[in-house]
């Protein structure tokens, strides 16, 4: 016998919901976690430049393949931004204190942040490079 969403916890409701219901669910779930994200000041700074970058993908790309390897090379750096984030919140929810496995998982976080910022301006420098260089 199945329980009745509104009667279940928040994090078991979802698990009873499905089709259009679970996706409305969960649209609302990732739109609190861009809100939530929207706190983070690097997050911020990387909408702002993806406000800029974005539409430079397209003007810049000679073919939609540049333009989604550009625009992707962007969104991926929101991404690895945004599970960074929630590394961090994790991390920080099980304690204040400082521990050596904590400090390992956030720098691996931001780490990967890095990366994928390198990333980024690699692909952008290439393109920049291959569409105005000699």
């Amino acid at each position: 016998m199945s329980i009745p969403p509104q009667d279940l916890p928040d994090t078991q409701a979802q698990k009873q919901r499905v089709g259009l219901v679970r996706l409305w669910h969960a649209v609302g779930h990732s739109l609190s976690g861009l809100r939530s994200a929207w706190t983070e000041a690097a997050f911020r700074l990387e909408v702002i430049a993806a406000i800029v970058l974005l539409p430079a993908s397209v003007w810049l790309a000679r073919s939609w393949v540049e333009a989604a390897l550009l625009a992707g090379s962007v969104v991926i750096v929101m991404v690895v931004e945004l599970l960074n984030t929630g590394i961090e919140a994790a991390v920080d929810r099980i304690g204040p204190e400082w521990h050596a496995l904590s400090k390992r998982a956030k720098d691996i976080g931001s780490a990967a942040v890095l990366l994928s910022a390198l990333l980024c301006g690699a692909i952008w420098l290439a393109a920049l490079w291959t569409r105005f260089g000699p």
